[in-house]
């Protein structure tokens, strides 16, 4: 199992960005959205219903689960309106996709709400998560797994400059696991 640490900082800015750690009550409307919407979750489980939704909501805040390093709360940083989620945490030690043999992986995640889309702000996000962790954690590939048929994501990963590693199946789909390394984003 690994022992490397995870991205630590409570907060990342980017030019109209901030991601923070903090989840506020405010977050609520905008991450329910997120998990329900049926265009948002096309490729990553289909949309939740919003009663189960709220009941997470509520206990993810009761528990501050989002103080957890590597998980972040995506909001514009004029507005503090929730424009997504991204997390940067460790890849699944068990998980048979693997780029090294140790599993000394970082898996970058984002969702972003659809009023977002298309205005380059997963690319700020995952560009400004990336850095940070690029200033804080010793080198090491980082993988970023999406459905290959979610064309977007793919693009979106070659201009972040990962590269397709491997397919294989998973939740009833073919998924592209992608790989680079975090020396990449030094600055």
């Amino acid at each position: 199992m690994s022992q490397l640490p995870t991205l630590s900082v409570m907060e990342i800015v980017s030019e109209r960005l901030l991601l923070r750690r903090a989840l506020h009550d405010s977050d609520r409307e905008g991450l329910i959205e997120l998990s329900t919407d049926p265009e948002v979750q096309a490729y990553i489980g289909g949309p939740r219903p919003r009663e189960e939704v709220e009941k997470h909501f509520d206990t993810v805040m009761a528990a501050d689960a989002m103080s957890r390093p590597g998980n972040y709360i995506v909001v514009d940083n004029t507005t503090n309106q929730v424009v997504g989620t991204l997390m940067l945490a460790r890849w699944w030690t068990d998980h048979p996709q693997r780029v090294t043999e140790d599993g000394e992986e970082l898996l970058l995640g984002y969702v972003l709400r659809r009023g977002a889309w298309g205005s380059g702000y997963a690319f700020e996000a995952a560009t400004a998560a990336l850095r940070a962790a690029a200033e804080e954690l010793p080198d090491q590939p980082v993988v970023l797994v999406t459905q290959t048929a979610n064309k977007r994501s793919l693009k979106l990963a070659a201009r972040l400059g990962f590269h397709p590693t491997s397919t294989f199946e998973e939740y009833g789909a073919e998924q592209t696991l992608c790989a680079t390394r975090l020396s990449t984003f030094k600055n």
